[in-house]
């Protein structure tokens, strides 16, 4: 008993007056912020808007958009969000380094500077795709394919490759998640500080649209190429982004049945029910040489409304505060959050 009580006298017990209290959330000074980081899925390609200095200013067409996902998330106490995705980022960008996206550096060494006078409750980061599944390049050769109906399908090759494409991206997501948690370390973070999520994409075309709209006024696509797409190639990317978060620590939001019924082309007649865009030009960028380039770069994205029903899952998410989960369309018609184990 005298050696019990000469070691609380000596250590203290939990309420010992003095005694340091675990501090309430992120250290330092300013508004409780969200932060997105990542390429055009977070940057707001396709939901319209874009702030002018990332709409082809200086070359600069990351195309961050006041509609992203970002923009819209509602937790309670969150008073900021920032937004510091770049439309064709790959992971590199987003991590510590030299690498540039249009003209903007480190994503991840942006974020040091933000933490200077922000208290970041959580990192929504989306990157991968650009990477060696090259995504949007994907996309190209399957609106090639569906120019000759006579020649291979996209898909056809894409089986042969798609894994090991996926294999060799996890580990350069996985850096650049790593690189993340580095700065807010190097801030005074610990990992009960925020919430540290990745997330995957979703189909934006599935294979049940009409065939009227299986052309230049919509989606110019193979049928067996958009089923492939739909029901292997973005379950086969979720899985790798799913292996990048397990290895980092990171929470997992999977958002590969998200735009299910939404897609592209999906409403027919009425376009007011989709979540990603259509074929898009952007005529009046014809004109100018310098713009282009650019002028069907928000194809095949999610647009406003997309983004709108994406914020409302990761709001649930966020608020949710621990374990994964999977984007799945309600009976209400949103996006919600449903955990891991019953979306199984």
């Amino acid at each position: 008993m005298a050696l019990l009580a000469g070691f609380f006298v000596f250590f203290g017990s939990e309420s010992q007056p003095g005694r340091p209290q675990p501090r309430q959330g992120p250290p330092g000074t300013g508004p409780l912020t969200v932060v997105a980081m990542g390429d055009s899925t977070v940057s707001g390609e396709g939901a319209g808007q874009y702030t002018p200095a990332t709409n082809g200013q200086g070359g600069n067409w990351c195309h961050r958009s006041p509609n992203a996902f970002v923009e819209k998330i509602a937790v309670p106490g969150i008073t900021a969000q920032v937004n510091l995705g770049c439309s064709g980022a790959p992971a590199e960008q987003v991590a510590l380094g030299d690498v540039k996206q249009w003209t903007e550096g480190s994503q991840a060494q942006q974020l040091a500077a933000l933490v200077k006078d922000h208290r970041v409750a959580a990192v929504v980061i989306a990157v991968g795709a650009n990477d060696e599944p090259k995504f949007s390049n994907q996309v190209t050769e399957c609106f090639k394919a569906w120019f000759n109906p006579g020649g291979p399908s996209c898909s056809d090759a894409l089986k042969q490759t798609w894994q090991s494409k996926v294999d060799a991206m996890v580990p350069k997501v996985a850096a650049a998640v790593s690189d993340v948690k580095k700065v807010l370390a190097a801030a005074g973070y610990v990992p009960a500080d925020y919430q540290l999520i990745l997330q995957s994409y979703a189909a934006p075309i599935g294979p049940d649209l009409p065939e009227d709209l299986r052309s230049l006024n919509g989606c110019p696509f193979r049928t067996e190429d958009l089923r492939w797409i739909a029901q292997t190639g973005i379950g086969v990317l979720s899985s790798g982004l799913k292996a990048a978060a397990q290895q980092t620590g990171a929470r997992f939001l999977d958002l590969a049945k998200a735009g299910v019924k939404h897609e592209a082309c999906s409403g027919g007649p009425n376009p007011a029910t989709e979540w990603f865009t259509r074929l898009t030009l952007q005529l009046a960028d014809l004109g100018q040489a310098e713009r282009a380039g650019h002028a069907l770069q928000e194809s095949f994205h999610p647009n406003a409304a997309g983004h709108t029903a994406i914020a409302n899952c990761l709001t649930e998410f966020i608020t949710a505060k621990e374990g994964n989960a999977t984007c799945l369309a309600g009976a209400d018609g949103k996006l919600h959050a449903v955990p891991e184990v019953v979306a199984r």
